[in-house]
């Protein structure tokens, strides 16, 4: 009886799951792991995050540059397709500047490996990068950049509508990208 005085009221459900790396897709090595960084567009990161709504989860893709830590591209939707990974993986190849030939690195998750998502990245020549077995650490950036949209910038709060979501999630990226020091 006591225990029950001391549980938070407001509990959120468990964090729903955005990385399914159990799947028959083909995945790839990790070339990236010891890279020097010494310019920006040599890699680019994901890895999807979810924020909270009455209306239910959204997910978000965001796509960072390792060396300049900017928001390359930026996807919200409502599914776990590989649909939103792959507008964030457009948006980002739309950024790109002439010439450029980044790296694409993330997790195992199926969206990264759908073969809409690789014929993307083989139709511009980009190199595939993933996450190692059991080596969650080699996509830290993209999970750091996850964790500032959501701690710092106030994605992480759960907001009224998927529209409002999509909204805040496009300014807060906006602000990331302009206002913060990189």
């Amino acid at each position: 009886m006591l225990r029950e005085k001391w549980l938070p009221l407001d509990r959120h459900p468990a964090a729903p799951r955005t990385t399914d790396s159990r799947h028959s897709l083909p995945v790839f090595y990790n070339p990236v792991k010891d890279m020097e960084l010494d310019d920006p567009h040599q890699v680019r990161a994901s890895g999807i995050t979810y924020i909270r709504t009455d209306e239910g989860c959204l997910y978000l893709s965001p796509m960072t540059d390792l060396r300049s830590r900017k928001a390359a591209g930026c996807h919200a939707s409502g599914t776990l397709d590989a649909e939103g990974a792959l507008c964030a993986l457009k948006m980002a190849l739309a950024n790109l500047p002439g010439g450029a030939l980044p790296a694409r690195h993330s997790d195992r998750g199926c969206q990264y490996c759908s073969l809409w998502y690789v014929e993307e990245l083989d139709r511009h020549g980009l190199r595939m990068s993933m996450t190692e077995e059991l080596h969650c650490y080699e996509n830290a950036r993209a999970e750091r950049l996850n964790g500032t949209l959501k701690q710092e910038y106030g994605l992480g709060i759960s907001l009224r509508s998927k529209k409002q979501a999509i909204r805040a999630a496009d300014e807060v990226v906006f602000l990331y990208n302009t206002k913060r020091p990189h």
